[in-house]
């Protein structure tokens, strides 16, 4: 039987890097491809590599630069704006972004151009998506999404010692420690598409060919005169199918067609969002169709194998990338882990149950736990045998470890011995995600980080300060408690300032309305509404302070919003 090359069966690739970290030597060799660096590509553009997570691109067209992607913020693309004026003073005159991921640094253009003597009035290209994609990871999700954020982008762990962060696969960091306090600086899209088109920018036209990848508002810019394309389709590791922090399903089939484009370009000079840009016609060519065929590779197997009537996890085991794959980071599993795509292709296509018949009714969680630990003989000889397996049998400690910790009554002995299965995992992984994901749970079971706050909605002032109240209102109904909704029924209108918005409380929901015709109306000003909603101040405060008024059934609708698990509503 095939076993997935996900993590090794010992030490021996284990290296210890500069500062300490224990890591896979390939993943640290990641390192190599992600140090910083200004790249010149032709005598037209540039690309900063290592800047942050993703790239910063400027190409020079006759009527000035045209940057393409900001960053995570102010003060990254600030920096990428410093790399570009010791080469240049040609002012930039336009904005492209590839995707919503890398697009908070805008504003740092705005500045360069006013050091210039230049207005904030230029062209900011991108798909007609990005707008609601932004909003969309941050609302009713923003939890989990945070969550997954923290865990997949090593967000917390330590810069030095064996869990110290090496890299996280696309770039060495989710947001560089030179570029605190990570300013936004998002401006908006002022020239949207959606579909392939073709666009004229500083003098030079531009193929705008959609390309959905870890994004559907992705996209590949063509410059046929310059022989080039920007794009967020090739990355410098096997392409994500899965995100282990949760993310919508990436289909392969449609990638394939974002990956045929840009191989039919047949282009000189390949410029990524993320890595070494890459040139040379042939070699691109080469190294692109390898890229297109793993991916095919994995949806044509796991179909095959699904077909065949191979559950989930066998799936993991059946289909391997062949070791011919290896040869190139490109195809490489640098980032997440094969086991894990094929697993999440079948949940694409057929939904979460794969046939097997244990997990049509399975146990709760922790009722499991308790009956395979005391059938295997009792809670000191499932420790026993963790231990035995840990080093060899890796995959085994994992889950005789996870059976432990999952118990009802689990003590910190178990979660220790789950903490260093993930470590061993981590230390042995080639994967960048899995590397940063186990070290952080591994830290959380051991108490030397608190993610605690990343299990609830804790809206913070700055986080929602542009939100609309149909957003705000909007996040609201995914925090209702049934238990405390028992028997309510109360339409809640909500004004602020100039804006309504509603929640009808009924049948264990909160439904969104426009607040028409409402029970109880509760008005504030934005700058209370904000408080509530930061959990600055409470609506018993409020109203005691003439900040909030509540008309209509008062009562009803102080108890329907006690439903919500939000500190602010709740007494």
């Amino acid at each position: 039987m095939n076993e997935p090359r996900s993590f090794a069966s010992d030490d021996r690739p284990v290296i210890t890097g500069p500062r300490g970290q224990r890591g896979h030597r390939d993943h640290f060799a990641q390192s190599e491809r992600l140090a910083r660096q200004f790249y010149r590509i032709g005598d037209f553009a540039w690309c900063l590599v290592g800047n942050g997570l993703s790239n910063q691109v400027f190409v020079e067209a006759p009527e000035g630069i045209i940057a393409i992607d900001t960053g995570e913020s102010v003060e990254e693309m600030r920096e990428a704006i410093g790399e570009l004026r010791e080469r240049t003073t040609t002012p930039i005159v336009a904005v492209l972004y590839t995707h919503f991921h890398y697009v908070q640094g805008t504003r740092a253009v705005v500045d360069d151009r006013a050091s210039m003597g230049l207005g904030a009035d230029f062209p900011i290209h991108g798909h007609a998506r990005i707008a609601g994609n932004l909003q969309r990871s941050a609302t009713a999700i923003g939890p989990a999404y945070a969550r997954g954020l923290v865990e997949q982008f090593s967000i917390m762990l330590p810069t030095d010692g064996p869990d110290g962060n090496v890299n996280i696969g696309l770039g060495f960091d989710y947001r560089n420690a030179r570029h605190a306090p990570f300013t936004s600086g998002h401006l908006p899209v002022t020239h949207s598409f959606d579909g392939a088109t073709t666009i004229h920018v500083a003098g030079l036209e531009i193929h705008v060919q959609p390309a959905p990848s870890d994004a559907d508002d992705s996209v590949t810019y063509w410059f046929p005169a310059l022989d080039a394309a920007v794009h967020n389709i090739v990355w410098p590791a096997l392409f994500n199918v899965f995100a282990i922090r949760g993310e919508e399903y990436r289909d392969p089939r449609v990638l394939l067609h974002g990956l045929d484009h840009v191989r039919a370009l047949n282009a000189e000079h390949l410029i990524g969002a993320h890595g070494p840009p890459l040139s040379g016609r042939q070699d691109i060519r080469a190294r692109v169709t390898k890229c297109r065929d793993a991916i095919q590779f994995l949806w044509d197997q796991t179909v095959r194998h699904t077909n065949m009537g191979a559950t989930s996890v066998e799936l993991a085991h059946r289909v391997v990338l062949p070791e011919a794959f290896d040869d190139d980071y490109l195809t490489s599993q640098l980032y997440g882990l094969v086991e894990h795509h094929t697993r999440q292709i079948r949940s694409g296509l057929f939904g979460w149950f794969d046939g097997d018949v244990v997990n049509l009714f399975p146990l709760e969680r922790a009722e499991r736990a308790d009956r395979f630990v005391a059938a295997m003989g009792g809670v000191e000889v499932v420790r026993s045998m963790v231990s035995a397996a840990h080093d060899s049998d890796t995959r085994w400690a994992l889950e005789l470890a996870g059976l432990l910790v999952a118990r009802a009554e689990s003590d910190d002995t178990d979660h220790r011995l789950l903490a260093s299965v993930l470590r061993t995992i981590a230390y042995r992984t080639t994967a960048a995600n899995i590397r940063s994901w186990c070290l952080t749970r591994a830290l959380d079971l051991e108490d030397a980080i608190d993610m605690s706050r990343h299990y609830r909605h804790r809206l913070s002032r700055r986080q929602i300060a542009n939100w609309t109240l149909t957003t705000c209102v909007d996040t609201l109904r995914v925090m209702l408690v049934p238990d405390r909704a028992t028997g309510i029924d109360c339409h809640v209108a909500f004004v602020v300032d100039d804006e309504a918005a509603g929640l009808h409380f009924r049948n264990f929901v909160a439904c969104p309305t426009d607040g028409a015709g409402a029970d109880a109306t509760v008005r504030t000003d934005r700058q209370t509404w904000l408080s509530l909603l930061a959990a600055e101040t409470s609506l018993a405060d409020a109203e005691a302070t003439g900040r909030v008024t509540i008309k209509g059934s008062a009562d009803k609708a102080r108890l329907a919003l006690a439903a919500l698990d939000h500190a602010s509503f709740v007494g």
